[in-house]
């Protein structure tokens, strides 16, 4: 499927190694913003739907993307200028080592779907490869970067596997990033909980929300809580 159709814009993405799937539009939908986003950082952006999603959600006049793969930064670049919002969407490519040599701006917002399959697992697809894997940008990179562009009172938002979540948190912990919202997601009621969203803020806030979030009951039985959260983007919901 090289295009996905969306509400209000739609995705190329014939030349991504990773395509649209639901990790992305989770985060795109549930990132806060109650920060008065002025500027947005996403991290490794793909196809660039995550930008696509915040210029929809928010007025920021500054969404900033960075793409280090030429095939996908080509596509992102596509998918903005192509989109209602291509004058407030802007893609970079580059590395993030690249990117943070010579910061320039702070973020109100910055988000990321990081590559995480950490496992010895490679495939013939180098690119595909480059996109899934945490080796092409551990998180602890990730990390410091978020720590070095935050704005002061910037959000920090990242989807990652469960299991990471601990080592996750302790290591925002080390930059002085605390959680202010996490959401566990499980593909159905009695699935195991797959994904965590998690959103870091620079104050430290001890009774923060952590809820659940079921995609389904059955296949294509949608909950009313994954309805509620995508039905701005996702044509059916």
């Amino acid at each position: 499927m090289p295009q996905f159709q969306f509400k209000q814009f739609s995705v190329q993405q014939d030349k991504c190694a990773m395509k649209i799937g639901t990790d992305a539009v989770l985060l795109g939908a549930w990132c806060p913003i109650e920060n008065n986003t002025f500027s947005v950082l996403d991290i490794g952006a793909g196809t660039g739907i995550l930008s696509l999603m915040l210029a929809q959600r928010t007025n920021a006049e500054q969404i900033d993307a960075i793409e280090i793969d030429e095939n996908a930064y080509e596509q992102a670049v596509d998918n903005f200028e192509n989109s209602p919002w291509g004058d407030r969407l802007f893609c970079f490519h580059a590395g993030l080592d690249e990117f943070i040599e010579e910061p320039e701006d702070e973020y109100d917002l910055i988000v990321s779907n990081p590559p995480f399959y950490s496992e010895d697992y490679k495939t013939e697809n180098e690119q595909r490869d480059l996109a899934r894997f945490q080796d092409a940008m551990p998180f602890e990179d990730l990390v410091a970067a978020a720590d070095l562009l935050l704005s002061e009172n910037g959000i920090f938002a990242v989807i990652i596997p469960f299991k990471e979540e601990a080592k996750f948190i302790a290591l925002a912990k080390d930059f002085d990033l605390f959680p202010i919202k996490i959401t566990h997601i499980k593909g159905t009621p009695t699935a195991d909980i797959k994904r965590s969203l998690l959103a870091f803020s620079r104050t430290e806030n001890n009774t923060f929300p952590i809820d659940e979030l079921v995609i389904e009951t059955a296949r294509h039985e949608y909950t009313d809580e994954y309805i509620a959260l995508t039905r701005d983007f996702y044509l059916k919901m």
